[in-house]
């Protein structure tokens, strides 16, 4: 995924509690939901263990109207209800990047 520099990249890593009691269809709809979002750019996620999640948004204020999206906030309510014994968030200013690809 080569984006315009710089962007924005929101890092959401979590612990799970027991079960997925939706969690599965919830992450689902989210991921197509932000992909509705103005400034929305794009999304990568993995789990073992510990979840990360980054999302990638082309300004602070696209991320500020993502958060305060109806379904977002329900959805951020549940998570703290029943999806995870712990979360932390970051928002950071992407200025750089590199990889590798074989």
């Amino acid at each position: 995924m080569e984006l315009d520099k710089p962007y924005y990249a929101v890092i959401f890593t979590n612990l799970r509690t027991e079960g997925d009691n939706g969690y599965a269809q919830m992450a689902l709809e989210m991921e197509e939901l932000a992909q509705q979002q103005p400034g929305f750019l794009g999304v990568e996620s993995a789990r073992d263990g510990m979840g990360i999640t980054v999302s990638y948004w082309d300004s602070l204020e696209a991320i500020a109207n993502w958060k305060a999206n109806m379904d977002h906030i329900q959805a951020q309510r549940n998570g703290i209800k029943k999806w995870y014994s712990w979360y932390k968030t970051r928002i950071c200013r992407v200025e750089r990047e590199y990889e590798f690809n074989k």
